[in-house]
């Protein structure tokens, strides 16, 4: 009997890797799904099936994620029994069910037109442009049109007749086409800009051909170079060989001072690393002077591409211009005396645009069609993002940017929709919440917090963050477009009106310090049982909040992955639950002064961070946190360390024993048995005598520099600064005890006496 029972178990095991191997297989896949079901989530049928396959998805990731959890148990504690193993998965859903319910939501997908098509903007989506003006009038623009009149025509140009131009061959020439690109998010009116430049008078009289290419999202050389032909004969361009259509360009404009527009130029032109743009600028070489190309874009990269002179950077509309826009836009003119009421309520509402004149049109539009007061008041109390979208067109042009992305930095930014509005984001932090969650893919030996930053710099270069002095900020419209694509997976939740809107399968949310929000509606948070972010702004730390809630969010939120709480009373032992949790951090001052030794078992966890947390001591075998990567309480820092802006960043530990009074740091470095880079200690005269020994410093055979500073730098400097409080014999007693190892790269000492050295 026992030996069929063993049998049973191994085939039983056996079936659940090999039906987790083929889960794990299938991920790439149903990513690349999630892709492209995003770009026809307009489509009847879709809308209702994109959030069902990305449930399905993230459960799938859930459960490979406890995998990899029992996984590092078995390596750190030992512990590989077969019956704990099978155990593990008695508590989910069948693996077979999953995929199968895979499998049918994508087969649905499928029949829905979902198949291997490269995703393009449609025409219903993205509308196509041309060089006619749909606006008559350019609100606050004035400067930026003639500064760009400016650079199309410059006073030093040519004075010659059209006729003349077109028959001399004499003309001065210009190796290469300039190109002037217009920069700006979605909706800010950078086409509507370009088409009043081309309808201008003195354009249209200084250059003997205008030619306007609605580009989009498909930089195809070949249809480019034949819609330029088409558009200057006014007939179909017969041939369809490249090299044909080229020739046939060049020649068409050789004799001619020309301006070629390039409207809506995405980052498909960067494709082939920029081939394809070159290959299309190949016949546009040795032109008449005074030639010019325009392109408006929403990239940056794209401008760093085809630029030869320096962008218009376009920004929303200022002030009282934007207020005469609007007007026009819900009223019918730059008047509104006979709507006082609606005035005010308008007034309210502008500050939510943000200076964009698309989302002044589309908003203005729903306003006019009713100009009842109780109509204005309930969109001024609604986020953009909740309107009905069919009726506004400022989120779906947004989103066409983010539709753009790769879909690893579409979740990086959509999940910054977990964020309130004017968050002040930091590089590094954010990056590593991003892998935290998920997000970031490994690549070889590279740490993957380094690549969440490249990813930030990635969203940073395409304008989904603006650096504004210093600080990183989201635009509120992209904010709203984010919290759009991520309604069912991000929430805030404002007040205590808003429990009731969580959506059922949220997976990140936020708490803002509301003061209505009380103990029970926190604890109703239970009920979110696939949430895998808390970032809780309310204050946990008084009486009146029990400690009982922390436990029940660990308890019972099995599947989170980052807790970032304002302050608590405690962490308590049942955090052990939380097998998936990498990211815990206190952001503020509380009274936490040890960690529950049950913290040792959450092998994922790669950050601690409790700075303002005076902590007294560490669990015995904190060394079993193998993946932590950053651990921080007040006066000690594990991770990566910014030494100045001029220094070079550096890996290891920075100890401050003026703060450390009772020795954590040096209990840590004795646990942390790979304590890997550069660790530096200040103020080594403050280490009390029996802690530098706990160090042991001379076993950490990984380590590359160390650092000891003491408080009086400059003993025999030019400042004569002494500090007698600590002997010269002290120095020399502790000096044994932080001997490197014999493999330390670097040993630097600041501050020592001058008797401490000859010792």
């Amino acid at each position: 009997m026992e030996r069929h029972s063993g049998a049973r178990a191994s085939k039983k095991l056996f079936q659940l890797q090999s039906g987790l191997q083929h889960l794990s297989d299938t991920l790439p896949e149903m990513y690349d799904l999630i892709n492209r079901a995003e770009w026809r989530s307009h489509k009847d049928g879709v809308t209702e099936l994109l959030p069902k396959l990305k449930d399905t998805v993230y459960n799938v990731e859930d459960l490979l994620d406890e995998l990899r959890w029992y996984n590092h148990k078995v390596i750190v504690e030992g512990n590989a029994r077969q019956s704990s193993f099978t155990d593990f998965f008695n508590s989910f859903t069948s693996v077979n069910d999953i995929q199968k319910r895979l499998d049918l939501i994508s087969n649905h997908l499928e029949k829905k037109g979902l198949g291997e098509v490269t995703p393009r903007f449609e025409k219903t989506v993205r509308p196509e442009t041309s060089s006619f003006r749909s606006e008559t009038k350019i609100f606050g623009r004035d400067m930026v049109l003639e500064q760009i009149l400016g650079l199309l025509m410059p006073t030093h140009s040519s004075t010659h007749s059209k006729r003349k131009r077109e028959t001399s061959v004499h003309e001065p020439r210009l190796p290469e086409l300039p190109v002037l690109p217009i920069v700006g998010i979605g909706g800010v009116g950078k086409t509507t800009l370009a088409q009043h430049i081309c309808s201008h008078p003195k354009v249209k009289s200084h250059f003997d051909t205008i030619i306007w290419i609605c580009v989009s999202d498909d930089f195809d050389e070949k249809r480019l170079t034949k819609e330029a032909i088409e558009s200057f004969f006014g007939k179909e361009a017969t041939t369809k060989n490249l090299n044909s259509l080229q020739h046939a360009l060049s020649n068409t404009l050789e004799n001619r001072k020309f301006l070629i527009v390039l409207d809506d130029l995405w980052d498909d032109a960067l494709k082939e690393n920029g081939q394809c743009w070159k290959r299309f600028c190949g016949p546009l070489k040795n032109v008449v002077r005074g030639s010019m190309m325009l392109v408006t874009t929403r990239s940056p990269k794209v401008v760093d591409l085809v630029h030869t002179m320096g962008p218009i950077i376009l920004e929303g509309l200022k002030d009282d211009v934007f207020w005469n826009f609007f007007k026009l836009c819900v009223f019918g003119s730059e008047s509104s005396d006979n709507f006082p009421e609606l005035e005010h309520i308008g007034r309210e509402i502008l500050p939510k645009l943000k200076g964009s004149p698309l989302a002044a049109k589309t908003l203005g539009r729903m306003l006019r069609h009713d100009l009842h007061t109780s109509h204005w008041n309930n969109i001024l109390k609604s986020e953009l993002w909740e309107l009905d979208q069919e009726m506004t067109e400022i989120l779906p042009a947004l989103r066409l940017s983010y539709m753009y992305l790769p879909f690893h930095l579409k979740r990086c930014f959509s999940f910054c929709a977990v964020y309130p509005k004017d968050k002040e984001f930091e590089k590094g932090h954010l990056a590593e919440i991003w892998v935290a969650e998920g997000f970031v893919k490994r690549q070889g030996v590279i740490p993957v917090q380094e690549i969440g930053s490249q990813y930030f710099n990635d969203l940073l270069s395409r304008s989904f963050f603006q650096e504004v002095q210093g600080k990183y900020l989201i635009h509120d419209l992209l904010h709203d477009m984010a919290q759009k694509v991520s309604e069912d997976d991000c929430f805030i939740v404002k007040n205590k009106d808003d429990i009731e809107r969580i959506p059922h399968n949220v997976r990140h949310l936020s708490v803002l310090s509301s003061t209505d929000i009380s103990n029970f509606h926190l604890l109703s948070l239970r009920k979110c049982k696939k949430l895998r972010t808390i970032l809780c702004n309310k204050s946990l730390a008084n009486k009146k909040i029990p400690a009982s809630l922390m436990d029940a969010w660990c308890s019972e939120l099995t599947r989170m992955r980052v807790i970032v709480c304002a302050s608590i009373n405690e962490l308590p032992a049942s955090i052990a639950k939380l097998k998936h949790l990498r990211y815990i951090e206190v952001s503020r001052t509380c009274s936490i002064t040890t960690l529950p030794a049950t913290i040792c078992r959450l092998h994922n966890i790669q950050v601690i961070c409790v700075k303002k947390c005076k902590l007294e001591s560490l669990p015995s075998d904190f060394s079993m946190l193998v993946n932590l990567w950053r651990f921080e309480s007040q006066g000690f820092k594990y991770g990566p360390n910014i030494r100045s802006r001029k220094e070079e960043s550096y890996y290891g530990v920075n100890l401050d024993a003026a703060k450390d009074e009772q020795g954590l740091g040096c209990r840590f470095i004795k646990n942390m048995k790979h304590l890997r880079g550069h660790l530096e200690i200040n103020n080594v005269d403050k280490l009390r005598n029996d802690h530098p020994a706990e160090a042991e410093l001379k076993n950490k055979e990984c380590l590359d520099k160390l650092t000891l500073q003491w408080s009086y730098l400059d003993r025999y400097g030019d400042n004569k600064f002494i500090d007698t409080s600590v002997s010269e014999e002290n120095e020399i007693e502790v000096l044994p005890d932080l001997k490197p190892p014999a493999g330390v790269k670097s040993l630097v000492l600041v501050g020592l006496s001058h008797k401490a050295c000859q010792a």
